[in-house]
């Protein structure tokens, strides 16, 4: 018998009981959508980190306040407690002054640290935006509502990425001045003025009760990596934010542009001796900085990791069915041959061989997994244009995945196939006709 004959004879054993086929194909169906809807919810994801973090800027360095976890005896911890230049300063501490106690000093970035960074480091450093930020209650005519407030300076612009979409940026001299001047996003437009695409350059606006004018409106960024709305927020001179409005002292964060990826590193470097230096702190480091500063690659490297984890986590769900399935298949096969064992001697009476045997029940899996794993390419690639066209997901059909899936399909239905199959081939025909 030829491999086509096999392959007639296989697929009439199919259609014989089409509610049964399709059950034992039901968990290659199930683990290969989910293969294929996973794997594109992850690239997808991936490519949305990476993108809405290379919305923040290029060859970006992130600096924040940190916890100093310094250790100190019981007379040193009695004495922060006291009224010392960092409690005068208006540094939060957090004291303990038991065995080993720790002292933890936060909020000791300033706008000074900033300008000095900018200065000092012109081979490495391109541009630097300190901020502080705050919420604030906003106002025009009778529409009131509340947003988010940024404190920076021009070079937020180039830093941060965002650049106006209408009229202009403060500038240095407005800066300088502690002028209550903004730009706006659209989100705040609409709060405003009901309208998205209102345009407010010129007007004047209440920011926690005092009236800020409009120069510029920034142009639309849309949902942020956690799903924040990045066009929620209003840019103001840091100058006049920390003063005027959010009475502050220190900053929430700087940021710094990089002359190129290169020189990240060095730049990194550069920046954690400065502060360390700057803010009198003691080795060993990092253990003791008063501040965090990551690199962008090192963000993306670790978002990456994360959403790689989880997609790992499901595929291996998704294989966990596949080996179900693949079990269901062996089963079943199982079962067609004990049926069918009255049929199998018949065919070896008239001159069917071992291999022809061996085939048909070998085909005959093989197109059980495959149809099923056809079946779930279907289901997942689908399910992959729904979230993504319906439920606003990002997500990435990777042909790779659906080539993968194919054979990974057929190969489930050779391995689980093969025990039934050499079973049925192994028959001999007198015992098989014989068997009621």
């Amino acid at each position: 018998m030829n491999i086509l004959e096999s392959l007639r004879v296989s697929l009439r054993g199919l259609t014989s009981n089409k509610m049964r086929s399709f059950l034992t194909m039901l968990g290659i169906i199930i683990g290969v959508a989910v293969v294929i809807l996973v794997v594109a919810i992850g690239q997808g994801a991936a490519l949305n980190v990476k993108q809405n973090i290379e919305a923040f800027g290029n060859n970006l360095l992130m600096i924040w306040s940190g916890s100093s976890r310094i250790k100190i005896n019981a007379i040193t911890a009695k004495n922060a407690t006291g009224t010392g230049s960092a409690a005068a300063a208006g540094n939060t501490n957090t004291l303990s002054t038991t065995s080993g106690a720790s002292l933890y000093q936060t909020n000791t970035l300033t706008l000074q640290d900033a300008q000095d960074i900018a200065k000092d480091f012109p081979q490495t450093v391109l541009a630097v935006a300190p901020e502080v930020r705050g919420n604030v209650q906003i106002r025009l005519g009778s529409n009131n509502s509340t947003t988010s407030i940024i404190g920076s300076t021009p070079d937020y612009a180039l830093v941060s990425n965002a650049p106006v979409d209408r009229g202009r940026y403060f500038t240095n001299e407005e800066l300088d001045g502690r002028l209550k001047v903004c730009v706006i996003g659209a989100t705040v437009a609409y709060k405003l003025a009901g309208d998205s695409e209102a345009n407010l350059v010129g007007r004047t606006i209440y920011v926690n009760q005092q009236n800020f004018l409009v120069v510029g409106m920034l142009k639309p960024k849309g949902t942020g990596m956690f799903g924040q709305d990045q066009d929620d927020v209003i840019v103001a001179p840091i100058t006049t934010v920390m003063d005027r409005v959010l009475n502050r002292r220190f900053l929430s964060n700087i940021n710094v542009e990089c002359v190129s990826e290169k020189m990240m590193p060095l730049a990194q470097q550069q920046i954690s001796n400065f502060l360390r230096v700057r803010h009198h702190l003691l080795p060993p480091f990092p253990e003791n900085d008063d501040f965090n500063i990551r690199s962008q690659t090192e963000i993306l490297q670790r978002m990456n990791s994360i959403t790689g984890t989880m997609t790992s986590m499901l595929s291996l769900v998704a294989i966990i069915s596949l080996l179900v399935g693949g079990i269901g298949i062996m089963n079943i096969m199982l079962v067609s041959v004990t049926e069918r064992t009255r049929e199998i001697g018949i065919r070896k009476a008239i001159g069917a061989t071992p291999s022809d045997i061996l085939w048909q029940f070998l085909i005959e899996s093989s197109l059980i997994s495959l149809l099923g794993g056809i079946i779930g390419i279907i289901l997942g690639v689908g399910g992959a244009y729904a979230l993504s066209h319906i439920g606003g997901w990002v997500t990435i059909i990777n042909p790779t995945a659906i080539i993968v899936a194919i054979i990974v399909s057929a190969g489930v239905g050779i391995f689980f196939g093969m025990y039934p199959a050499s079973k049925a081939s192994a028959l001999p025909p007198i015992e098989a006709l014989r068997y009621e």
